[in-house]
């Protein structure tokens, strides 16, 4: 089943002067299915914050359309965006965004108290998420009592509690050392197999790409390259980098 369709997105920055106008987005079309994991790569300034900023509702494009579930974002007012990403969208941060004075369980939960959910459902939501990332045994902890990775696949939880059509994941390993950083790609993994997520995943990590099922890299505000994970981890961790050497991207985007 089709959950995300983009049509011919354009985003243009800058004045009515042609001269001055950068294309950060130039005629990018892109389908995802249910249950796919897609990880989004490309050089510094090629479009991917763009990108995920306009898919998730953040930003509209230029011109173009986007639908998720049949609705078409760009048509919505901003209350009824509001709604609709509260209610169909999930989102995992760089920064966490977690909220200090709560617990990691009412950070969680956060969502579906939003959506005046039961009591009842709230718990059985938490406890579900919390032990499927083995958080559990820290639901009471405050965020600044636990560790990055513990923050993240806190973030992790908050973004799948409400079980969206599809979750948006920015650069989310970017604030992690690599121990913490495999702890939440396999957390996400683990989303993807054991619930069928979809995940759009932007990142400059190979490693962190690698645990994606395909990879799109964009160059120029357009989709380069695609290629689908097959084999072991190891062996589309190296297809990844060969790619990003054939686009361009320096050691640093690596």
């Amino acid at each position: 089943m089709n959950v995300l369709s983009a049509v011919n997105l354009q985003k243009v920055y800058g004045g009515r002067d042609e001269a001055n106008t950068t294309k950060a987005l130039n005629g990018l079309n892109l389908k995802i299915e249910s249950g796919e994991f897609i990880g989004v790569m490309g050089p510094s300034g090629s479009g991917k914050t763009t990108l995920l900023n306009i898919l998730s509702g953040i930003d509209k494009p230029t011109s173009g359309t986007v639908e998720i579930s049949g609705k078409n974002l760009i048509e919505m007012d901003n209350d009824q965006l509001a709604v609709f990403r509260r209610q169909k969208l999930g989102f995992v941060f760089q920064d966490f965004n977690l909220i200090d004075s709560l617990t990691i369980k009412e950070n969680i939960i956060l969502p579906l108290i939003l959506d005046k959910r039961s009591p009842e459902q709230m718990e059985a939501r938490a406890n579900a998420v919390m032990s499927l990332f083995e958080i559990d045994g820290i639901a009471d902890k405050y965020p600044y009592n636990v560790s990055g990775g513990q923050q993240q696949r806190t973030a992790v939880s908050r973004a799948i509690i409400n079980h969206p059509d599809i979750v948006f994941a920015d650069e989310p390993t970017g604030n992690l050392d690599s121990k913490s950083s495999t702890s939440v790609m396999k957390c996400l993994e683990r989303m993807n197999t054991e619930n069928n997520s979809t995940i759009l995943m932007v990142t400059h990590d190979s490693f962190a790409a690698s645990y994606c099922k395909k990879i799109i890299f964009i160059k120029d505000g357009t989709i380069n390259m695609e290629i689908v994970r097959k084999g072991t981890r190891k062996e589309f961790f190296d297809r990844i980098l060969d790619c990003l050497a054939v686009l361009g991207g320096e050691r640093n985007d690596i």
